[in-house]
């Protein structure tokens, strides 16, 4: 029994000394190595440091209330749920979350979605389509390009291309295509969705970006076996899908069709919680305003851009 007790003594002091060893060494590897708040430093199996979330918080309590709108028992359990969540959250203010009072939602902007779009495009190509007629007999019929030339002709004032008013002249000849669209009930709101869309299908087609459609690109936009790609918004190093919304001070922001769209309200007082962090609550003119939307999409050019001439290397 003497034996066996030494041999379990011996045992718990060499898994301590093991365990200090492995202290020492990380305390070693990571001296100097800076992890940020939520997360801390731990060594691989290489013996190399590296960043992970932290596995458990102290069980202290002192509630901080997040820019998420949610308490958190202190400020280490925040930081940790931003690490393992993945997304931004800093404090707003110590203590628990307070019911929030009821304020006036920011308006949401007019706009037309890639399934509006796709929507109105899929209403013209079945109208074209049952215009097609066969060849007979002893007639000549008329194909897909036949009918869309004939249209082209109708609505060009003579330039040989389609601006936006022509195209929304030559979608608005069939009622069946220009009735009201889903997205929006009232009948306003319909009527610029549908040109906003008319915008959008241009987009869709105009290679040379002059905002008109030559005969080429309208067939192009129009052909039935086009697929529509799907571009995303970029924001903050980060893409976003169709649909996607975001604050920017007072005003509203949604992703349509691969570009951010905001509302153009007039801030004035304290700032509302948003994505960007700006100069103060002084009022924006309409000039300013532009400007700062054209940066964000400017942004997500850039953004394009790179992600294309990294694939292409």
């Amino acid at each position: 029994m003497s034996h066996l007790l030494l041999q379990t003594q011996l045992c718990v002091k060499l898994n301590v000394v093991f365990l200090f060893q492995e202290l020492q060494s990380k305390s070693k590897v990571c001296a100097n190595v800076f992890c940020g708040a939520g997360r801390e430093c731990a060594v691989s199996e290489k013996g190399e440091p590296s960043c992970l979330c932290i596995e458990s918080c102290k069980p202290h309590k002192r509630s901080v209330c997040g820019s998420n709108g949610k308490t958190y028992r202190n400020h280490c359990e925040l930081h940790r749920d931003a690490c393992l969540s993945g997304l931004k959250i800093e404090v707003a203010y110590d203590g628990h979350c307070q019911e929030k009072k009821s304020e006036q939602a920011a308006a949401s902007p007019v706009v037309c979605y890639a399934a509006d779009r796709n929507e109105l495009r899929s209403r013209v190509i079945q109208w074209l389509q049952t215009e097609v007629v066969p060849d007979g007999w002893f007639v000549k019929g008329s194909n897909f390009s036949d009918i869309l030339l004939k249209y082209f002709k109708s609505y060009d004032s003579g330039d040989s291309t389609l601006d936006s008013s022509e195209l929304l002249k030559f979608i608005q000849h069939n009622e069946s295509v220009a009735t009201e669209m889903q997205s929006y009930a009232d009948l306003e709101s319909n009527k610029l969705l549908r040109s906003l869309c008319v915008d959008a299908l241009i987009e869709l087609s105009d290679e040379n970006a002059d905002w008109k459609l030559s005969f080429d690109e309208f067939l192009n936009c129009l052909k039935p076996g086009f697929n529509p790609p799907e571009k995303k918004c970029a924001l903050e190093d980060e893409t976003y899908e169709d649909g996607a919304e975001t604050q920017v001070e007072c005003n509203r922001c949604v992703c349509a069709c691969g570009n951010w769209v905001c509302t153009a309200m007039t801030c004035t007082g304290k700032l509302q919680e948003n994505h960007f962090s700006t100069d103060g609550g002084v009022e924006m003119t309409e000039e300013e305003w532009d400007l700062r939307v054209a940066e964000l999409n400017k942004h997500q050019e850039t953004v394009e851009k790179m992600k294309a001439s990294t694939k292409e290397a």
